[in-house]
């Protein structure tokens, strides 16, 4: 599936800053979810909303910092999606 370019260069960025130990498993995870959110929502590409929502369900409550931290450090702005839902 074709991603939206500034999306997939936030994305890249924010995963480039994750320990390598974890990046090709978060990679895999939240492109997999992505595209999941682009499907269901109909669209035929994947944009920041599929991908900050595949960041939110998926990442384990001990990575939760982080990963608002690297959200906000690549410039994807999950509020404007309605993220996070539930304070962690």
């Amino acid at each position: 599936m074709d991603w939206d370019n500034a999306t997939k260069d936030k994305f890249q960025k924010m995963t480039a800053k994750i320990p390598l130990f974890h990046r090709r498993l978060t990679e895999e995870a939240v492109s997999k979810m992505a595209q999941e959110n682009a499907l269901a929502r109909k669209s035929s590409k994947i944009e920041e909303v599929d991908v900050v929502s595949a960041f939110f369900s998926g990442v384990p409550s001990p990575f939760y910092s982080m990963m608002i931290r690297l959200l906000d450090q690549a410039g994807f702005d999950y509020k404007k999606f309605g993220f996070p839902k539930e304070n962690k």
